[in-house]
Protein backbone atom coordinates (compact mmCIF):
# COMPACT_ATOMS: atom_id res chain seq x y z
CA UNK A 1 0.00 0.00 0.00
CA UNK A 2 2.98 2.28 0.52
CA UNK A 3 3.48 2.63 -3.26
CA UNK A 4 -0.20 3.44 -3.77
CA UNK A 5 -0.13 6.10 -1.06
CA UNK A 6 3.03 7.62 -2.56
CA UNK A 7 1.43 7.73 -6.01
CA UNK A 8 -1.75 9.26 -4.59
CA UNK A 9 0.28 11.90 -2.78
CA UNK A 10 2.22 12.64 -5.96
CA UNK A 11 -1.02 13.24 -7.86
CA UNK A 12 -2.42 15.33 -5.00
CA UNK A 13 0.59 17.64 -5.39
CA UNK A 14 0.80 17.65 -9.19
CA UNK A 15 -2.81 17.85 -10.40
CA UNK A 16 -3.49 21.35 -9.03
CA UNK A 17 -0.28 22.63 -10.67
CA UNK A 18 -1.07 21.02 -14.02
CA UNK A 19 -4.68 22.19 -14.10
CA UNK A 20 -3.55 25.81 -13.61
CA UNK A 21 -1.62 25.53 -16.88
CA UNK A 22 -4.85 25.16 -18.86
CA UNK A 23 -6.88 28.11 -20.00
CA UNK A 24 -10.53 28.03 -18.92
CA UNK A 25 -11.42 27.36 -22.56
CA UNK A 26 -9.03 24.38 -22.85
CA UNK A 27 -10.21 22.88 -19.58
CA UNK A 28 -13.89 23.30 -20.49
CA UNK A 29 -13.82 22.26 -24.15
CA UNK A 30 -16.33 19.50 -24.83
CA UNK A 31 -15.58 17.12 -27.63
CA UNK A 32 -18.44 15.41 -29.42
CA UNK A 33 -19.75 12.65 -27.20
CA UNK A 34 -17.00 13.02 -24.60
CA UNK A 35 -16.52 14.79 -21.32
CA UNK A 36 -14.46 17.94 -21.10
CA UNK A 37 -11.26 17.82 -19.04
CA UNK A 38 -13.23 19.60 -16.34
CA UNK A 39 -15.95 16.94 -16.39
CA UNK A 40 -13.36 14.15 -16.43
CA UNK A 41 -11.78 15.54 -13.26
CA UNK A 42 -15.30 15.85 -11.84
CA UNK A 43 -15.87 12.19 -12.66
CA UNK A 44 -12.75 11.43 -10.63
CA UNK A 45 -14.35 13.33 -7.73
CA UNK A 46 -17.41 11.09 -8.04
CA UNK A 47 -15.18 8.02 -8.14
CA UNK A 48 -13.35 9.27 -5.04
CA UNK A 49 -16.64 9.90 -3.22
CA UNK A 50 -17.92 6.41 -3.96
CA UNK A 51 -14.64 4.71 -3.14
CA UNK A 52 -14.08 6.74 0.02
CA UNK A 53 -17.29 5.24 1.42
CA UNK A 54 -16.46 1.78 0.13
CA UNK A 55 -12.99 1.75 1.70
CA UNK A 56 -14.58 2.48 5.08
CA UNK A 57 -17.67 0.25 4.79
CA UNK A 58 -15.71 -2.78 3.59
CA UNK A 59 -13.75 -2.70 6.85
CA UNK A 60 -16.82 -2.63 9.11
CA UNK A 61 -19.64 -4.44 7.30
CA UNK A 62 -20.16 -8.11 6.46
CA UNK A 63 -18.22 -9.98 3.84
CA UNK A 64 -18.27 -10.19 1.01
CA UNK A 65 -19.14 -6.51 0.82
CA UNK A 66 -21.46 -5.98 -2.16
CA UNK A 67 -20.42 -3.06 -4.33
CA UNK A 68 -23.31 -1.51 -6.18
CA UNK A 69 -22.77 0.31 -9.45
CA UNK A 70 -23.36 4.00 -9.95
CA UNK A 71 -24.34 5.76 -13.16
CA UNK A 72 -21.25 7.85 -13.79
CA UNK A 73 -22.76 9.90 -16.61
CA UNK A 74 -25.71 10.96 -14.48
CA UNK A 75 -23.40 11.82 -11.58
CA UNK A 76 -21.39 14.14 -13.86
CA UNK A 77 -24.57 15.73 -15.24
CA UNK A 78 -26.22 16.23 -11.84
CA UNK A 79 -23.04 17.61 -10.25
CA UNK A 80 -22.77 20.00 -13.24
CA UNK A 81 -18.97 20.15 -13.16
CA UNK A 82 -19.02 21.94 -16.50
CA UNK A 83 -20.38 25.10 -14.85
CA UNK A 84 -17.95 25.01 -11.91
CA UNK A 85 -14.71 26.93 -11.65
CA UNK A 86 -11.65 24.71 -12.18
CA UNK A 87 -10.27 25.51 -8.72
CA UNK A 88 -13.51 24.27 -7.11
CA UNK A 89 -13.20 20.88 -8.77
CA UNK A 90 -9.47 20.66 -8.03
CA UNK A 91 -10.00 21.55 -4.37
CA UNK A 92 -12.78 18.96 -4.05
CA UNK A 93 -10.69 16.26 -5.78
CA UNK A 94 -7.63 17.09 -3.66
CA UNK A 95 -9.54 16.97 -0.37
CA UNK A 96 -11.20 13.66 -1.24
CA UNK A 97 -7.92 12.04 -2.20
CA UNK A 98 -6.15 13.26 0.92
CA UNK A 99 -8.89 11.53 2.93
CA UNK A 100 -8.54 8.38 0.86
CA UNK A 101 -4.75 8.32 1.32
CA UNK A 102 -5.24 8.66 5.07
CA UNK A 103 -7.81 5.85 5.16
CA UNK A 104 -5.60 3.55 3.09
CA UNK A 105 -2.60 4.25 5.33
CA UNK A 106 -4.54 3.04 8.37
CA UNK A 107 -6.03 -0.18 6.97
CA UNK A 108 -4.68 -3.18 8.90
CA UNK A 109 -3.03 -5.78 6.66
CA UNK A 110 -5.61 -8.44 7.46
CA UNK A 111 -8.44 -6.17 6.30
CA UNK A 112 -6.77 -5.69 2.92
CA UNK A 113 -7.80 -9.31 2.29
CA UNK A 114 -11.51 -8.65 2.93
CA UNK A 115 -13.65 -9.65 -0.03
CA UNK A 116 -15.79 -7.41 -2.20
CA UNK A 117 -18.51 -8.67 -4.53
CA UNK A 118 -18.23 -6.53 -7.66
CA UNK A 119 -21.03 -8.28 -9.56
CA UNK A 120 -21.02 -10.83 -12.39
CA UNK A 121 -19.97 -13.52 -9.88
CA UNK A 122 -16.62 -11.77 -9.33
CA UNK A 123 -14.94 -10.94 -6.06
CA UNK A 124 -11.83 -8.93 -5.36
CA UNK A 125 -9.98 -8.09 -2.18
CA UNK A 126 -10.00 -4.63 -0.65
CA UNK A 127 -6.35 -4.34 -1.71
CA UNK A 128 -7.29 -5.07 -5.32
CA UNK A 129 -10.13 -2.56 -5.16
CA UNK A 130 -7.72 0.11 -3.92
CA UNK A 131 -5.26 -0.73 -6.71
CA UNK A 132 -8.09 -0.46 -9.23
CA UNK A 133 -9.10 2.93 -7.83
CA UNK A 134 -5.61 4.28 -8.48
CA UNK A 135 -5.41 2.62 -11.92
CA UNK A 136 -8.77 4.20 -12.86
CA UNK A 137 -7.61 7.60 -11.62
CA UNK A 138 -4.34 7.46 -13.54
CA UNK A 139 -6.15 6.39 -16.70
CA UNK A 140 -8.35 9.49 -16.58
CA UNK A 141 -5.52 11.79 -15.51
CA UNK A 142 -3.62 10.65 -18.61
CA UNK A 143 -6.67 11.59 -20.69
CA UNK A 144 -6.61 15.05 -19.17
CA UNK A 145 -2.88 15.74 -19.22
CA UNK A 146 -1.08 13.49 -21.70
CA UNK A 147 -3.22 14.62 -24.60
CA UNK A 148 -2.12 18.17 -23.92
CA UNK A 149 1.28 19.79 -24.26
CA UNK A 150 1.81 19.62 -20.49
Amino acid sequence: MRDIIERLNYHIQEVPIKVKQFSEEEFSEQLLGKWSKKETLGHLCDSATNNHHRFIKIQIEGQPFVIGPYNQNNWVIIQDYQSMQPYEIVDYWTTLNKLIAKIISKIPDEKLLYLCDIGDNKTVTLAELIEDYLRHMEHHLSQIFVTSSL
